[in-house]
């Protein structure tokens, strides 16, 4: 009707108009009809848009996707419809593909993931744990947390995942440790380690438990001068030989009891056990069997390796990068309060029987006499 209405108020005027206007005009009426008749929404859906019903509703950032494809859902098919009744409705067929998923960050790509441990040094204090765990680091197939976590024995109800986020990051390749020497003689940590993963491997670094009670003493000493003597701490009655085993230090060195727990969820063949005399006197020999027992190639050898007379302990090799040799920290290779020898043979007499269990319990002698 609109362009009928136009053509007649033009043609009083064609009289006036040249040939070629005439033609100009009248394409571009027939243009104004053609599109007044034939919309161009109604054009596209005809020609390749399925869903003619489709309207797409007005959106902004990453909701734009979600809504174009909520909003465009095809009707069901004639026979589909003539199949519903009452309150039944088509079943769903609408699947929303999403585009817009992240790409895992090139860091994870490159440097890996945090993982909760594969193999943990559960102990003792002052064994020589430290030593393990700085010897063993340098193995380009191990990343291990620097600091004792304690999660097992301090902090077990900040859950797993806040101890998963205290290790480094690890390629799938590369095995992560951690130590607390403060596992072995905590009750409730070999369960709590089995409920983590039964797979867990486990390493103990033992001592001779006379030297490292003394050990332990002299440390704690350094941090509390006002402290009783050893034999004060390490005897209930010295002349009658009655040992003190509610003192920490004394305790610890109780190994077959402790390990007795750990054999409740842990199997002896998934403990291994480091000589913390041999680990001064042949430190690549310890080395190599922990790297057998963590199913590593023998990549750390005595290469790594020299003896630092000064501290009495081993050192590792200054590596490439760096302009000088790797010590234990000033803790390590103390040395220690006299005792009284009195003192120490009481000890030893007191340690034996359960050194001997001990020994035939893992099969190997350490020979602390």
């Amino acid at each position: 009707m609109a362009c009928v209405l136009l053509l007649t108020r033009l043609l009083p005027f064609s009289h006036r108009l040249t040939r070629t206007s005439m033609c100009l005009l009248s394409l571009f009426l027939s243009y104004l009809c053609y599109s007044a008749l034939f919309p161009a929404d109604t054009i596209m859906q005809k020609s390749g848009d399925p869903t003619p019903s489709c309207q797409r509703a007005p959106a902004d950032g990453a909701n734009r996707r979600i809504q174009k494809s909520l909003s465009c859902v095809l009707p069901p098919s004639s026979v589909e419809a003539s199949r519903l009744r009452g309150d039944q409705r088509p079943p769903a067929t609408l699947h929303i593909v999403r585009n817009d998923t992240p790409s895992p960050p090139m860091s994870n790509l490159k440097f890996g993931n945090k993982k909760l441990p594969n193999a943990i040094i559960v102990g003792v204090k002052k064994g020589g744990t430290r030593a393990v765990l700085e010897f063993i680091r340098i193995h380009p197939d191990v990343r291990a947390a620097g600091t004792e976590t304690h999660f097992f024995d301090r902090n077990y109800d900040r859950g797993l995942e806040w101890y998963r986020g205290l290790m480094p990051r690890t390629l799938e390749s590369q095995i992560t440790m951690e130590k607390t020497p403060s596992y072995f003689v905590t009750k409730e940590t070999p369960h709590r380690i089995s409920a983590m993963s039964r797979d867990t491997k486990l390493i103990v670094v033992v001592r001779d438990p006379v030297t490292r009670a003394i050990s332990d003493y002299t440390q704690t000493l350094t941090k509390t001068p006002d402290l009783p003597s050893f034999q004060e701490l390490a005897f209930r009655n010295q002349s009658l030989g009655i040992v003190d085993t509610s003192w920490n230090a004394i305790r610890i060195g109780l190994y077959v009891l402790h390990l007795e727990n750990w054999l409740r969820y842990f199997p002896l063949a998934q403990i291994h056990f480091v000589s913390g005399e041999r680990l001064i006197t042949d430190p690549a020999g310890e080395l190599a069997r922990v790297q057998d027992f963590l199913g590593l190639k023998r990549i750390v050898t005595d290469k790594h390796f020299y003896f630092n007379r000064t501290k009495g302990f081993p050192c590792l090799k200054k590596p490439e990068s760096s302009g000088s040799p790797r010590c234990l920290g000033k803790s390590k290779g103390r040395t220690h309060v006299q005792i009284d020898r009195d003192a120490i043979d009481q000890l030893r007499d007191f340690y034996r029987p359960y050194n001997v269990k001990f020994y035939e319990m893992v099969g190997h002698d350490f020979k602390w006499e």
